[in-house]
């Protein structure tokens, strides 16, 4: 499977957008198992922004950054402690243009098993993986219809329970997680999850036809931008 994607993300061509916007980068990682997954973090619930949401490890471009891959290797190697070294760089998707005007550039990387990660508890309450089958599955609970600029995107949400990542530290002063506290994967994490489906795996599903099941829509939205 993980050596199929290697090549189509090889072979892909991500749509990069010249718009002149603050930039930064997120690293999604496969973590290379019998069963492969998809690490993800969630952000911790003090943060003004985005607090309790579920995202993939990145952030904002430093003038320090020779380009956006370290960009994203050292923002995950502070929030997760995550060896930039121990990444494999499989490839890249498309930029794509966060609500605050941000545009951001995602990459897709390899890591081993088992790493002894912990959330920088500043800015993260979890760190957690999902099977890529639960995606290729289409295990979504349902779909929203997020309008940006007057165009729907058909966005998937995927409800997945709340279990700390194999092998890794939990988070120290942090309460356990109550059992009923889900973590939601929709939004901006969910169209980056969308490409990477349809370009790496084949898979049938894109942001911009209606798909079957229960869909909740969503307000209006417009970028934030200069």
């Amino acid at each position: 499977m993980l050596e199929k994607l290697r090549d189509r993300l090889q072979a892909h061509v991500p749509q990069r957008l010249a718009l002149k916007l603050p930039r930064a980068a997120v690293l999604l990682p496969i973590v290379d198992r019998p069963e492969p997954t998809l690490l993800f973090t969630r952000r911790a619930n003090h943060l003004k922004q985005h607090g309790g949401q579920v995202a993939f490890p990145g952030g904002k471009w430093e003038h320090g950054d020779d380009d956006l891959l370290a960009t994203a290797l050292r923002e995950a190697e502070e929030e997760i402690a995550l060896p930039p070294e121990r990444v494999q760089l499989l490839g890249r998707l498309s930029d794509v243009i966060s609500l605050h005007g941000l545009r951001v550039t995602p990459y897709v990387g390899m890591i081993p098993a088992d790493l002894p990660l912990v959330p920088e508890l500043g800015e993260l309450d979890a760190i957690f993986e999902v099977p890529l089958t639960h995606f290729l599955d289409d295990r979504r609970t349902h779909t929203d219809v997020i309008r940006v600029e007057g165009r729907d995107y058909y966005v998937p949400s995927y409800r997945v329970p709340h279990q700390r990542m194999p092998g890794s530290s939990p988070a120290r002063g942090a309460a356990d997680t109550p059992q009923d506290d889900d973590h939601v994967i929709w939004g901006l994490s969910a169209m980056m999850l969308v490409e990477l489906l349809a370009e790496g795996f084949a898979m049938p599903i894109n942001l911009f036809e209606r798909p079957p099941g229960e869909l909740c829509y969503r307000p209006e939205r417009r970028l934030s931008t200069p």
